[in-house]
């Protein structure tokens, strides 16, 4: 393998990229990452050696190995500068230790849906717990395995990031030009917010759908007719009720107290729709299908990024550690998508946080949040013509 291999576009954030788990989450962020930076040099990494065959005859990856192949660990010693953890959190230990025998220096990231774990495993394994930034795309199928990746799984979605104050800030910024670059957008969350914040809008309503199906199958005949009447909205709310049930159960069992918590709250809810209808308490009924309703219908259909009216927040990062993770989180919470990020090194030690940010959410609220914060802000109208990085 010759050393021009591993050159990538200038544009790319990453040269050489390790994605550890070919399956349905690892092989289509190789086949997105291939479709956005053609030239960035992709290695797969998987104990199912089909697995590796298929992802390199799609050309998805330059190369492919199982874990103990000498290949993985010289290039995680000497070429990768980014690897991606697309395993189920059981195999995450092996791989951090892997890391660590080979004296990896790079950015770590994941996409598993559990943070805990990994925020345990990655400071008693690694010897630079700073390189390891959480991730989590929000995306998935009924469907797993190779076989059903595709390269536009990642369009449109939310793919959660959680830097802390040790966050290398151009490692982040690294990071969420990757993820912008496959048309998906970055939400910043704080590490201890991730699990309970994803079993109420991921695990909860996976297990809601297998409640679901039952609940149908408990009233289902010998002819079966009452499947037949399953169309239409019941498939809709129990597609995700056919995903796989060993992962499902694995990752309801990482995320246990948070999930339990969350289905307790959702029989509260269920008894109380019970106890209005047995009440004969139209009022009521109805006052919580309407709050249900309104807040559905707030829900955006799609993320559009509004790329006329876009903004530029300069904050001065001046003798402050965690500034990224901070206003990133902030962003996040009052809905404001940042389109880019970049860092002008002034001197050293100081620099400017420069953030481009669409037409969504309240920037009023950031700017207050911001200041509140103690930061000096700076907010002035900008052009697509001005943004690169916009069409």
């Amino acid at each position: 393998m010759q050393d021009n291999a591993y050159e990538s576009e200038k544009s790319a954030p990453f040269n050489a990229v390790v994605i550890v788990g070919l399956g349905l989450i690892g092989a289509s962020l190789a086949a997105a990452l291939r479709k956005a930076w053609h030239q960035m040099y992709l290695l797969g990494v998987d104990v199912d050696g089909r697995a590796c065959v298929l992802a390199k005859e799609r050309g998805w990856v330059n190369e492919a190995c199982r874990p103990d192949d000498a290949l993985f660990t010289e290039f995680l010693a000497n070429k990768a500068d980014l690897v991606v953890l697309a395993t189920p959190v059981a195999a995450v230990d092996d791989y951090m230790h892997m890391l660590a025998e080979a004296n990896y220096e790079g950015v770590l990231t994941d996409t598993v849906s559990t943070k805990s774990h990994m925020i345990e495993a990655a400071n008693s394994i690694l010897p630079n717990p700073s390189i390891y930034i959480p991730g989590h795309p929000m995306a998935g199928s009924e469907k797993a395995g190779v076989d059903a990746a595709r390269s536009d799984l990642y369009e449109g979605i939310n793919w959660i990031l959680c830097p802390d104050e040790n966050t290398d800030p151009d490692a982040f910024q690294q990071l969420h030009e990757l993820i912008c670059g496959m048309n998906a957008r970055v939400v910043s969350l704080p590490r201890e917010d991730h699990d309970n914040a994803v079993a109420i809008v991921s695990h909860v309503p996976h297990m809601v759908a297998s409640a679901l199906m039952q609940l149908a199958l408990a009233h289902v005949d010998e002819s079966r007719s009452l499947m037949r009447l399953a169309a239409g909205g019941f498939k809709d709310t129990t597609r995700v009720a056919a995903g796989s049930p060993a992962l499902w159960c694995g990752i309801a069992f990482d995320n246990a107290d948070a999930l339990a918590n969350g289905l307790a709250e959702m029989t509260d809810i269920l008894a109380n729709l019970r106890s209005a209808l047995v009440d004969g308490d139209k009022v009521e009924f109805t006052r919580m299908l309407a709050c249900a309703s309104d807040a559905r219908r707030e829900l955006p259909a799609a993320w559009v990024p509004g790329s006329d009216r876009l903004v530029e927040v300069r904050i001065p990062m001046v003798n402050r550690t965690g500034v990224v993770a901070e206003v990133t989180t902030i962003a996040s919470s009052v809905g404001c998508n940042i389109q880019s990020i970049e860092i002008d090194h002034v001197s050293e030690g100081n620099a400017v946080l420069s953030l481009v940010l669409t037409d969504e959410g309240d920037i009023g609220q950031m700017s207050y949040k911001l200041v509140s914060a103690g930061y000096s802000v700076s907010f002035s109208p900008l052009s697509p013509k001005e943004h690169s990085h916009v069409e």
